[in-house]
């Protein structure tokens, strides 16, 4: 099976609302998932590897300590 791409507009959907520009400085620092070229004008990225982002930073949070 392969894996679902999605695009800029569903990265909005997930909370991730940075600019294009920002994305691409993120992806060569090594800070977010690399984007996959669609064709020469549009670029998508794999879902799932967005998904371990999110989560990842999620649990980079750091930890509470009840009062």
């Amino acid at each position: 099976m392969s894996p679902k791409l999605i695009d800029y507009s569903d990265l909005a959907a997930k909370g991730i609302n940075a600019s294009m520009v920002t994305l691409w400085r993120w992806e060569k620092a090594g800070k977010f998932p690399r984007r996959v070229r669609i064709s020469h004008l549009k670029v998508a990225w794999v879902e799932s590897e967005v998904d371990a982002h999110i989560a990842a930073r999620i649990d980079a949070r750091p930890q509470r300590v009840a009062a």
